[in-house]
């Protein structure tokens, strides 16, 4: 009865060998995307052992004896504008969540009849050209003294990103059910409570891919860095820029500076890719 039960349970057809071929080769056309995607990374890293004959050299050499004079040199100016990158990202990626945050719990769960405008007006800031607003920037900030401080270029990437946070955490808080908040309400929650200790938990995710995105966009901004700083509080992106000279552009010098400025943000976001993906696909199936 075994055998006779063993013979006429269903059997698993064969793959197809077209179908393994499409396989294989969809495989193939992924990594040699993603290798084009990564090759100039990867080059530049080489060039960052070179010499400065080396990396200029036509055609490219390949194979050669790798130095680190390039990396020395670069940690001579590196320690200070890591710090600025530092402060001004993280502070700026703070100051957004705490202006952000509330506006958007309050455009989802205590709507006016302009919280739809004000939302999509804060979407359009970003859509301005930066090169269209520097100067009124830059005479506002020269009269405000905030030219060349940690604390100007902080504030000025706060604008940058604050309007990213509010549309990203509208989107997240509005996954939220009504339903639990106004429980809250009849148990006598107050409305610091609804949003410390009932919203907040619940939008953790959307809150860490928020987040890393706020922290990308700040540490790797360069246009308003070069314009509203110069030696005080001048960020990684200007660290690099110093690089270009009336002497030339010294390219393995830039290329280890810039796996240096690199590596910190690509550590950040392989580690917490995980919530990255968790935070950007809430919500997206019901």
């Amino acid at each position: 009865m075994m055998t006779a039960a063993r013979r006429s349970s269903p059997q698993k057809p064969p793959s197809h060998p077209w179908r393994m071929f499409q396989n294989v080769s969809l495989g193939l056309l992924a990594w040699l995307i993603a290798l084009a995607f990564f090759f100039p990374i990867l080059w530049m890293i080489f060039s960052a052992f070179k010499t400065e004959d080396q990396a200029f050299a036509t055609p490219p050499i390949i194979f050669f004896q790798p130095i680190f004079d390039n990396f020395v040199k670069a940690f001579a100016k590196y320690g200070h504008a890591l710090l600025n990158s530092l402060l001004v990202a993280f502070g700026s990626t703070i100051l957004s969540f705490v202006l952000g945050l509330p506006a958007a719990f309050s455009m989802v769960f205590y709507p006016t009849k302009r919280s739809r405008g004000t939302l999509l007006w804060f979407v359009s800031t970003k859509m301005m050209p930066p090169v269209g607003v520097i100067v009124p920037l830059y005479l506002i900030f020269k009269d405000l003294h905030l030219l060349d401080t940690v604390w100007g270029l902080t504030l000025m990437y706060t604008t940058m990103n604050m309007p990213l946070v509010i549309w990203m955490m509208h989107s997240y808080i509005s996954e939220i059910p009504s339903e639990i908040l106004e429980a809250a309400k009849v148990d006598g929650a107050s409305l610091m409570q609804e949003f410390f200790n009932i919203a907040m938990p619940l939008a953790t995710p959307g809150i860490a891919s928020t987040a890393l995105l706020c922290l990308i966009f700040a540490w790797n901004e360069a246009f308003f860095a070069l314009n509203l700083t110069n030696v005080d509080a001048a960020p990684l992106s200007v660290y690099i820029s110093a690089f270009k000279t009336s002497e030339g552009l010294f390219w393995a010098g830039l290329s280890a500076a810039a796996t240096l400025v690199i590596l910190p943000v690509m550590a950040f976001g392989w580690s917490a890719q995980r919530q990255l993906i968790q935070g950007l696909t809430m919500g997206a199936v019901k």
